[in-house]
């Protein structure tokens, strides 16, 4: 069953009298529980469309539904309302507050939830997200004392806090080391194989992509396929000593 359908999604940019199209009749769908990389070189519109599958922004043109119910034409609070039930967000930088615990990063979007949650509920579902990534050992750690593949943890635990049914993973390891990065991917691909949980990934890179299960390739505004994802690209050979320059 979609989860997401896109149809003929257009977006144009008015800067004073030019028309900046960026994208041009996007249609694709996304099965619930599917783990999908959303993937292309800047320029190419992705952050575009991720802004609008995340209800960051609106589209121009087309229809969004999204669990069954069309909201391209909501309204920034209805957005809104949509991010906080639905959607959970994982970027490259981490975005964790610095002078915040682990735990206390975690919590920190129960603070908005449309019910309110008590301190002692929050406390516990953020130590419970904390152990399901393995940090149990470094909760009250605060992001400095942590290194970037555990910032990048606790930034996924905050993510899932509101048991979302997507999660939105921008460039989720342009800021990690290969192997912390294969960590952390094989952390998504976990949390969608036994928590049924849709992941999209966003990415331009083809070893990010190998990752999921289908590629959603994006040139120039349009979609070009959305098929198996690309074979991760092998490392270049190290040079031989005494070769020739």
């Amino acid at each position: 069953m979609e989860l997401i359908e896109l149809v003929n999604i257009t977006k144009t940019y008015h800067l004073g009298e030019i028309d900046v199209p960026v994208l041009k009749g996007v249609s694709l769908r996304i099965k619930r529980g599917e783990l999908v990389a959303l993937m292309g070189v800047s320029g190419s519109g992705k952050s575009t469309l991720m802004n609008i599958l995340g209800c960051l922004d609106h589209p121009t043109d087309g229809q969004y539904w999204l669990d069954g119910e069309e909201i391209s034409r909501f309204n920034t609070d209805q957005r809104a309302l949509v991010r906080n039930r639905k959607l959970g967000f994982v970027f490259q930088n981490f975005n964790l507050l610095p002078r915040t615990t682990a735990l206390e990063n975690v919590m920190m979007p129960l603070t908005y939830t449309e019910h309110s949650v008590s301190d002692r509920e929050a406390k516990a579902r953020a130590r419970a997200m904390l152990e399901r990534v393995g940090l149990a050992d470094r909760m009250h750690h605060y992001p400095s004392q942590l290194s970037g593949g555990q910032q990048q943890r606790v930034a996924i635990a905050r993510s899932l806090i509101n048991n979302p049914p997507i999660l939105f993973a921008d460039e989720p390891t342009g800021n990690l080391d290969s192997k912390t990065s294969e960590e952390v991917l094989h952390m998504f691909q976990t949390l969608n194989r036994e928590q049924g949980l849709t992941i999209i990934l966003v990415t331009h890179d083809a070893n990010v992509a190998a990752h999921s299960q289908r590629t959603i390739r994006i040139h120039d505004g349009r979609i070009l396929e959305g098929g198996p994802p690309p074979l991760p690209v092998a490392p270049a050979p190290a040079a031989v000593a005494g070769s020739a320059s």
